[in-house]
């Protein structure tokens, strides 16, 4: 028989469950700043992912330790065979089962989110760039950061 229960295999699935969707909350609000330009609150809930991408990394590894004392691999094919060494434990398959969902859906997001940071810093680099043009005769701003009007400068009355 295995070392490893229902009792200890099933509760760290679904602290991960409960983990995933929180964590998968997050980057739904942060996707929502990104398309509104909200960036100032960005930096409270990188620190907010951080934390949870830490709990979430903890309690992996508590499901590989408890995998390994069962002789079993940290990866799919060992947790199918934890399911196989204890076919009537419904509960886990169903937990596990929404673990991958919510892993692929929190992947998908993350990718998302990243597009519109690229798209972001794009935007942010073009304009930028107009803004600090190397082209000093239309430049909008003269060297003290104030607002200098295109085309004016000294009127020469030495014609």
């Amino acid at each position: 028989m295995m070392a490893t229960t229902s009792s200890d295999f099933l509760p760290t699935v679904n602290s991960e469950v409960a983990a995933l969707g929180t964590f998968i909350a997050l980057l739904e609000s942060e996707q929502r700043m990104l398309i509104a330009g909200e960036v100032d609150g960005l930096l409270e809930l990188v620190g907010q992912k951080n934390g949870l991408a830490a709990e979430l990394a903890a309690l992996a590894s508590r499901r590989t330790r408890l995998l390994a004392a069962s002789g079993l691999a940290s990866d799919r094919a060992g947790v199918l065979a934890w399911f196989d060494a204890y076919p009537g434990e419904t509960r886990a398959r169903t937990a596990w089962a929404s673990l991958l969902t919510l892993a692929n859906q929190a992947r998908e997001l993350n990718r998302v989110n990243g597009e519109l940071i690229q798209v972001r810093m794009q935007s942010n680099a073009q304009a930028l760039e107009i803004l600090l043009s190397s082209n000093t005769s239309a430049s909008l701003y003269g060297p003290d950061g104030q607002s200098t009007p295109v085309g004016c400068g000294r009127i020469s009355d030495s014609a």
